[in-house]
């Protein structure tokens, strides 16, 4: 290996581990918030880049309808929630109103957008946020229909009950995107030779949106009084809870983080490869596998974990293609080993 290829692959692994970074340091803030392992991850990254390609070649998103389905799942569930309190308290009409323009009206107004406007020639940018205006609502939705009922459930029931929601999610995105993958258009024509390195412009755009992402988490995190509240419920969720803070609500906001961090990762990953409706999934398990260096716990060490996979991953690729994935998947064990070694062991554990 001469050091032009090294350079390649060292590029490949970086551009490939800052998109791993986004979705490890998703897993962490869902796992830490509400204890789910948030496996339905990596279908927003091929939802997100599937509806993306849809809005760029002139087609309906057909993730509208997903959004107008759960929505209206989602109201039932309040109902019936709202129901089942009656006996304590009288039924509370204005939660009811305002749960009926998120997950009623607020469904039907994206669906207007998305017949009325014409998205195909709209900038990239404003396709992506668009986008956004359908998975971080789904993502919500997702945690008050199938986690929230369960919230204070063990950590192998609401393993059990994720890997039920992604199968669901899963043979939903096959019945509304089809077996056929999509690419979106690049980000930039630009690349320039550096050396004998030939650097790519969407390398330096995925590694420039991922890097402003990670400071804006950071920012958030530390300066926001929602970011604060979400540190505190993940530090001690009974202590949070006796300080007022919402745990039901710190839980969707969580969700509707990772569906947006998913998303985002779907739409940068689209231009450089086909993403399919079940792609996303070897995709997030990448980014779970960085998470777990960082013990489901630690952002900086599940980005630098990240990293760690892009660059295994993309030298594996170089010295045994057929075995890459295997390589990859194999680093949890050493590690998951040390963790059991160095840490202790609580009653869930």
């Amino acid at each position: 290996m001469d050091f032009g290829i090294f350079a390649v692959l060292a590029q490949d692994g970086i551009t490939n581990g800052a998109v791993y970074a986004l979705l490890a340091m998703a897993l962490v803030l869902v796992f830490s918030v509400t204890r789910i392992i948030f496996l339905p991850q990596g279908e927003f990254i091929g939802f997100g880049a599937l509806t993306v390609a849809a809005l760029q070649s002139g087609q309906f998103p057909r993730l509208v309808w997903m959004l107008m389905a759960v929505g209206v799942l989602t109201f039932l569930v309040e109902i019936g929630s709202a129901l089942r309190q009656r006996r304590y308290k009288p039924l509370p009409g204005r939660h009811l109103m305002w749960s009926g323009i998120e997950n009623l009206a607020y469904p039907s107004l994206v669906w207007v957008l998305a017949r009325g406007l014409e998205w195909q020639g709209m900038p990239m940018v404003v396709q992506i946020l668009f986008t956004l205006g359908i998975t971080v609502p789904l993502g919500i939705m997702l945690y008050r229909v199938a986690f929230q009922p369960m919230a204070e459930a063990s950590v192998l029931v609401l393993l059990i009950v994720a890997v039920g929601v992604h199968f669901a999610m899963l043979g939903m995105g096959l019945f509304i995107f089809g077996p056929e993958g999509s690419t979106t258009q690049a980000f930039t024509d630009w690349s320039a030779e550096i050396g004998a390195l030939l650097v790519s412009g969407q390398s330096v755009v995925v590694l420039g949106v991922s890097a402003c992402l990670i400071a804006l988490l950071y920012l958030f995190f530390d300066r926001s009084l929602y970011g604060k509240a979400l540190r505190a419920t993940a530090v001690n969720r009974k202590g949070a809870q006796l300080v007022g803070i919402g745990t039901t609500q710190a839980g969707r906001m969580a969700f509707g983080l990772a569906a947006a961090l998913g998303t985002l990762a779907g739409t940068l990953i689209a231009p450089l490869n086909t993403v399919g409706y079940d792609t996303g999934f070897v995709v997030a398990l990448k980014g779970f596998v960085a998470a777990i260096v960082g013990g489901l716990a630690s952002y900086p060490l599940a980005a630098a974990g990240a990293v760690l996979v892009g660059l295994l991953e993309s030298y594996s690729s170089f010295w045994a293609s057929a075995y890459k994935e295997v390589i990859v998947f194999t680093l949890i064990i050493p590690v998951l080993a040390w963790r059991s070694l160095v840490s202790g062991h609580g009653d869930e554990e």
